[in-house]
């Protein structure tokens, strides 16, 4: 039976309806949890979908509020607030704040606090749980007499504009952990494995380390069964004999090193960890075990961070060429290898940073993006066409068809058209689209999603881990500035090697 990679890449693009997240993810925590509250509470609490962006465009004071609607221990309704201020770092200032607070009797779930970017001025998140909108209306106008420039943000409303929560740090990752649209360890009834319960329990074993793992930690390793090493080297076999002639050269170059350095062979299904330290090496990207399917939106805003989200379990050995949602075959041999590939890298982590933030309809035409691209995209090199969408490298049956095939439509790789092409999912693609490089990829990515009605630009900070948002002055001088410095070791690293 021919593999069928287009429920993989369809499941993985699944849009999500309205989910539970938690905002933010505690870096430091100040001492003020009520003995009532436990750490339980704090891990249990439920956040929207949307949220604003914190903008200090002054160093005066700010708060944004956000609600959602909870359950109490009682089962009465309690509305969980997150509110965010910024004050400037003078002596005495925490000390007001913290006294304002407890005038208003609130019970904290959390208090977090983090330097600013704003020069001289510290960041502040807090949690409590309110019985009621009064009550939070009071806490609001409380904090009017010691904060200024008071925006809130509710489920419904803002007198800002609204825009999808993203994550700011690498750790808030994690919030993403439960946060599944289909768990590998449910099966549908047309699974092959679905009557088998031997296979449902050894999946449920699997999906468990994604639930219990937190970033930075190692992926605990799975003691694969010769069975399971069984079906992998089936599946390795079958696509090794069509990657030299129907692989991107940037694969089959990759390929022998992840065989040489992570173990990649038939009686050998490679360990997420050995495989991540090996990408962090190559491009700075990093794999990080998922329970099951993301929506888009979570999906690719790990990108932004260069983090892709890989599946361990492996599909139904009665059926080795065949799997309906992603198993670690599609992700290491069909995702992994260009992931150690810089300008692969560098196109990837765009689309990341074009999706936080986004709008759910320029989401949307991403995601098509994405599926036309690191899905089902080709390359053009020379006179021929050669594959390097994961979709592709991990069905042996359309990578011949999408490749050599007079059947489907090629067309020159346009994101603007690509964004708004439908597409079917339960037959080979009838259009590919295809690129002349992953350079000229990321260039007409950026540029097409500087369109974005998103009113602020983000750039990833490499060391710090974190997502900065460009939406002041301040930011942006900072970052100029770090510019100047690079072209100016750019100007003097091309006057040492040519002249």
């Amino acid at each position: 039976m021919l593999f069928n990679r287009l429920n993989v890449a369809t499941l993985r693009l699944c849009r999500q309806s309205a989910t539970a997240r938690s905002l933010f993810t505690a870096s430091s925590v100040v001492a003020l949890q009520s003995p009532a509250r436990s750490h339980a509470s704090f891990a249990q609490r439920s956040a929207p979908t949307t949220a604003t962006i914190p903008s200090s465009s002054c160093l005066g004071n700010t708060v944004r509020a956000r609600m959602v609607h909870n359950k109490g221990p009682d089962g009465q309704d309690l509305i969980k607030t997150t509110l965010f201020f910024t004050i400037p770092d003078k002596v005495g200032a925490l000390d007001g704040v913290l006294v304002n607070i407890r005038k208003l009797n609130i019970s904290l779930t959390r208090i977090e606090s983090r330097p600013s970017k704003l020069t001289g001025a510290y960041d502040f998140f807090i949690d409590f749980n309110a019985q009621s909108r009064d009550q939070v209306k009071k806490v609001v106008v409380g904090f009017k007499s010691f904060v200024h420039d008071v925006n809130v943000i509710t489920g419904d409303q803002t007198i800002n504009k609204r825009v999808p929560w993203f994550p700011r740090k690498i750790a808030d990752l994690d919030s993403f952990a439960d946060n599944v649209l289909s768990y590998g360890a449910e099966l549908d009834a047309d699974h092959p494995g679905f009557h088998d319960p031997v296979y449902r329990e050894r999946r449920t074993e699997i999906t468990n380390i994604a639930k219990n793992y937190r970033h930075g930690e190692k992926v605990p390793t799975v003691q694969y069964t010769n069975q399971e090493i069984e079906t992998w080297g089936l599946v390795f076999n079958k696509l090794n004999k069509l990657y030299e002639t129907h692989a991107c050269k940037e694969y089959r170059f990759i390929l022998p090193l992840l065989v040489q350095n992570c173990d990649f062979r038939e009686d050998n299904i490679p360990q997420l960890q050995d495989v991540s330290n090996f990408i962090k090496d190559c491009t700075g990207w990093t794999i990080r075990p998922v329970q099951g399917l993301l929506s888009s939106r979570d999906f690719l805003n790990g990108f932004a961070f260069r983090v892709f989200h890989s599946s361990q379990y492996i599909r139904h050995h009665s059926e080795p060429l065949y799997t309906p949602e992603p198993d670690v075959c599609h992700e290491l041999l069909g995702h992994v290898p260009l992931f150690c590939d810089p300008d692969f890298a560098d196109f990837a982590q765009e689309i990341g940073l074009a999706s936080l933030g986004c709008s759910d309809e320029d989401l949307e035409k991403l995601a098509r993006i994405y599926w036309f691209t690191s899905e089902f995209g080709l390359l053009r090199e020379g006179s021929e066409l050669k594959a390097y969408g994961a979709g592709l490298l991990s069905s042996f049956g359309e990578l011949e068809y999408s490749v050599k095939s007079p059947e489907p439509e090629r067309r020159p790789f346009d994101p603007d058209v690509a964004a708004v092409t439908e597409y079917p999912i339960t037959k080979y693609q009838p259009i590919y689209y295809v690129a002349e490089g992953f350079k000229d990829m990321k260039s007409r990515v950026k540029s097409y999603a500087d369109s974005f009605n998103r009113p602020f630009q983000v750039r990833y900070n490499p060391l710090t881990e974190t997502i900065e948002v460009l939406d002041n002055k301040d930011k942006l001088l900072r970052y100029a500035s770090n510019i100047r410095a690079d072209l100016a070791r750019l100007s003097s690293a091309m006057e040492k090697v040519l002249h």
